[in-house]
């Protein structure tokens, strides 16, 4: 079992910048990949970004390449999302999902949200134009 609770979502303007942070406990010795997701109202739920949780590999979307950058420190045990250069399409609630990295070696597999077991509840990140 994984738990995730994220924390660090609020309001800013455009081409400002935020940070999120997720803490992460429970069992993560089975190799996991830990990412970021967002979800806009009336929208699916949209992979940002994620990173191996030993190695340190990213993976990233391509709207939020050069802007977000997704880090974790395994002696915190917590996973980050610094965001700058936001903009208004960025509006959405931001979650921490966890899955193992045997089911999600391709980059199809790795942004199927289905594929990841453990979730965050969101924080709502809103950006103003």
């Amino acid at each position: 079992q994984v738990q995730l609770v994220e924390s660090g979502g609020g309001l800013v303007q455009a081409g400002g910048s935020l940070s999120l942070s997720c803490a992460v406990s429970g069992r993560t010795d089975g190799g996991y990949h830990m990412a970021w997701f967002r979800q806009a109202p009336g929208e699916e739920r949209e992979f940002v970004a994620a990173i191996h949780w030993r190695g340190g590999t990213t993976h990233y979307i391509d709207s939020v390449k050069g802007r977000f950058t997704i880090a974790r420190d395994t002696a915190r045990s917590t996973v980050n999302l610094q965001m700058s250069s936001l903009k208004p399409e960025d509006t959405a609630v931001y979650y921490c999902a966890a899955g193992l990295t045997i089911y999600l070696n391709t980059w199809r597999l790795m942004r199927d949200s289905s594929k990841y077991s453990y979730w965050g509840q969101g924080t709502q990140v809103t950006v103003s134009s």
